[in-house]
């Protein structure tokens, strides 16, 4: 019994030491922790493994969302706004809508002359008084001397007292000074195929390029086709204005680089006239100081250059009325380069200086044609004597603007 107890003894001893046989190899093959890696050893590994992979060749992990790359802006071209045509109101009657715009004027000859006029008694100092009161207005010394006499002797021989008798008596005398019969149309129409050419000038400061754009207006109005001819060629903004100016009416500008030769310009202008056939020819010219002779010397340049093409039909001198006296100056010095045929005096809204237009066409003999009475396009109206003069004694009746 014994020898089996020891045979089992010994087959279990010899169990348990194949099993740590076998179990304890593979506890010394377990692989210890890493140590941590140093910047050197990081380095080493890197410059071993060679360049990186470039990210454009890399292939995303799968399963993670890839945005395009966003698309370029789509340009969209510019469109040029087209500037509508405007069709202006004919001129017809204008002169009277505007009536109002004289509200200075109207303060030295309606208010002040006619309760001058109808005090009880009119003695010397009274007839002083109307003359200083019409010299102010610019009526001029030789003009005011013609009409006061007139007016003595008139107001002696008929007797007449009343506000509505004086106010005849004096709108008869005002309008007389202002040479009614004078031809105060502008020559515009074509002729034999030739458009007509209207040359316009005037001094720095006067209005002159805003005026030629509002002349173009005037002549669309009543129902001319225009070109426009942009012969200021020293002041860009010159040009730029007038093609703003004729762009709002249809028409067509001539112009060329600045700087250019003015008389070169305003040729082009009128040969672009004759090949469309329009009806006028509008130049513009240069603002010039009128004690500058060899630039009015020019603008008589401009005049020979254009009559190649054929006579210039109308030369209309740009004049403001807020100049006064010294309008006078700067028209006869333009009458001895250019042969003036007609003003268009500007800024009359903004003078009690009305008198000016019976200074200029006494001293000079050149109608006004034309009067601005303020900033708006169709603002320049068409002069008529009659008219003007009820404006400026402040109508009892009639449209007010």
């Amino acid at each position: 019994m014994t020898d089996y107890l020891l045979i089992a003894l010994a087959l279990l001893g010899v169990l348990i030491l194949g099993t740590v046989g076998l179990v304890a190899p593979k506890l010394r093959r377990r692989r210890e922790p890493p140590l941590p890696t140093t910047e050197v050893e990081t380095r080493a590994e890197e410059d071993l493994a060679g360049p990186p992979v470039e990210a454009a060749e890399a292939e995303p992990p799968v399963g993670i969302l890839v945005e395009p790359p966003p698309a370029p802006p789509v340009q969209v071209p510019e469109v040029p706004v087209e500037v509508p045509v405007e069709v202006p109101e004919p001129t017809a009657g204008r002169l009277v809508r505007l009536r109002s715009r004289l509200s200075r004027s109207q303060s030295v000859f309606g208010k002040g002359l006619l309760g001058l006029l109808s005090r009880d008694r009119l003695d010397e100092e009274t007839w002083e008084e109307i003359e200083e009161s019409l010299i102010t207005a610019d009526v001029g010394i030789d003009s005011t001397r013609e009409i006061v006499d007139r007016l003595r002797e008139r107001t002696r021989v008929l007797g007449t007292r009343t506000v509505a008798e004086l106010r005849t008596l004096l709108a008869a005398e005002l309008v007389n000074a202002l040479d009614p019969e004078l031809d105060r149309a502008l020559h515009t129409a074509p002729k034999d195929g030739v458009p007509a050419v209207l040359l316009v000038v005037g001094v720095n400061g006067a209005g002159k390029t805003t005026t030629c754009g509002k002349v173009a207006r005037v002549l669309v109005a009543d129902g001319r086709s225009v070109i426009l001819g942009a012969a200021d060629t020293f002041r860009a903004a010159a040009a730029d204005q007038l093609e703003t100016w004729a762009g709002r009416v249809g028409a067509e500008t001539v112009r060329g680089p600045e700087g250019a030769d003015p008389a070169s310009v305003a040729f082009d202008a009128v040969k672009r006239g004759i090949e469309t056939g329009v009806d006028t020819v509008l130049v513009d010219t240069a603002g010039r100081l009128q004690n500058k002779v060899g630039l009015m010397d020019e603008l008589g340049k401009v005049k020979r250059v254009v009559e190649k093409h054929g006579p210039i039909d109308e030369t209309l001198l740009i004049l403001d009325a807020t100049t006064g006296q010294n309008g006078l100056e700067q028209a006869r010095v333009f009458t001895e380069a250019v042969d003036v045929t007609g003003v268009a005096l500007t800024k009359l809204d903004g003078t009690a200086k009305g008198g000016i237009v019976i200074s200029v066409q006494r001293k000079l003999g050149i109608p006004v044609k034309l009067v601005g009475l303020g900033e708006g396009k169709d603002d320049l109206a068409p002069f008529d004597p009659a008219q003007f003069v009820d404006a400026l004694l402040g109508a009892e009746t009639g449209p007010d603007a």
